[in-house]
């Protein structure tokens, strides 16, 4: 072998000794440059892991065409954003969800099919004795309704997963009548009902409670309201002025002051609004409290009063008979369950909807024992229309 111009005028066992060393060198640079790209290779993973579980980046590349004309991401890319969760169990406290539960689109138009859904929030202490009956009234409309169920945190339902109430129970806390810790439990309902962007209307129900007609009714008259079906009146009695204080002001002065059913039924925007409250919230707390004040009456009828009085049909959809006296209304059993008892509720009616007179003024009713739920099951077929082929 010729001698490089660097061996030239070197005797040979320094040749040999400088060539030696070159076929040294050579691996360990190949090995070096392998450890290099190994690192660059893992700290890119790292980074893209890093993105899309904090940023949700799905997809970052533009995907080219044939025509090699740049596309941007489908609705459908878009749409799995939103996504409702595939479980309502998480870790976030109330603090954390009603933070996420606050985000709302500017631009009203979804760049994805969206298909709006009524969004049923249970408010109980554990089981729901009517639930046969609401599952004949779900049964068929699986796209258009969500559940959302708040009991006490001891609780555990044993529904069976063919049931539409399996697995609906979101991470709940203890809730005492007359106390802050009920409206807070009903926040909780909304902000996990508003996690999925399909959720539009918002009804809030209790163990006790039976829908009086199907879901097609239902639906239909929900979704074509101009308005939120809260009861929110300026009570002049004890009752109702004579609950406010002067220490609420001057937030909430006593021409805001409101009382209504805690049963209502609102739409996506007042339920955002409900959640992200920080304003009324902590003088309600404060200052209404039990045995003077019941913050359930007042708390949401006189914030949206304030912000939203337009928005408010300023009635309920929930009925309910005070007619027996107490501080509870009258609870139905089965000697109650007849066909007059519904013509009642059902004819014997009258109020407004989208400010014309209507006969159909209630979609719900309370309280039922759970004793009726046998006649309930008989007569829903004829009398409310429910256990029938109605579909839309």
């Amino acid at each position: 072998m010729l001698p490089t111009r660097l061996e030239e005028g070197k005797d040979p066992a320094a040749i040999a000794t400088l060539r030696v060393t070159h076929s040294r060198q050579y691996p360990l640079r190949l090995l070096q440059f392998f450890l290099l790209f190994l690192i660059i290779g893992i700290a890119g993973s790292f980074l893209s892991m890093y993105m899309v579980r904090h940023f949700g980046i799905h997809n970052v590349a533009f995907v080219q065409s044939s025509s090699r004309k740049p596309c941007f991401q489908r609705p459908a890319v878009v749409e799995n954003w939103f996504k409702a969760p595939s479980s309502l169990l998480h870790s976030m406290n109330d603090a954390e969800l009603f933070w996420r539960a606050s985000f709302s689109p500017r631009i009203q138009s979804y760049p994805f099919k969206r298909t709006p859904k009524i969004a049923f929030m249970f408010l109980t202490k554990g089981p729901l004795p009517m639930a046969p009956l609401w599952e004949r009234f779900f049964k068929g409309h699986e796209k258009l309704y969500s559940i959302y169920v708040h009991s006490l945190p001891s609780y555990n339902a044993d529904f069976p997963p063919s049931s539409v109430f399996y697995r609906r129970q979101i991470p709940s806390q203890v809730a005492e009548w007359g106390m802050m810790s009920m409206c807070d439990a009903e926040r909780r309902l909304l902000a996990n009902a508003l996690l999925d962007i399909s959720n539009e209307w918002f009804v809030l129900l209790s163990e006790a409670c039976i829908p009086l007609h199907n879901f097609s009714i239902v639906y239909r008259y929900l979704s074509r309201s101009r308005y939120s079906f809260m009861g929110a009146f300026d009570e002049p009695g004890p009752y109702g002025r004579g609950r406010y204080e002067e220490n609420m002001k001057p937030e909430i002065n006593l021409s805001d002051w409101r009382k209504g059913s805690q049963w209502f039924e609102i739409n996506r925007e007042l339920a955002v609004r409900v959640v992200e409250d920080s304003t009324y919230y902590p003088k309600l707390r404060d200052f209404c409290v039990p045995h003077k004040c019941y913050v359930d009456e007042h708390y949401f009828q006189t914030m949206l009063t304030i912000n939203t009085p337009q928005l408010l049909a300023n009635r309920s959809v929930t009925y309910v008979d005070w007619s027996r006296g107490g501080a509870h209304p009258a609870t139905f059993g089965k000697n109650d369950i007849k066909e007059e008892f519904f013509k009642k509720i059902l004819q014997n009616q009258t109020c407004l909807y989208n400010n014309q007179p209507t006969s159909l003024c209630f979609l719900f009713a309370r309280k039922f024992a759970p004793n009726a739920l046998g006649p309930l099951l008989d007569l829903a077929p004829k009398v409310l229309g429910i256990g029938n082929s109605s579909h839309f």
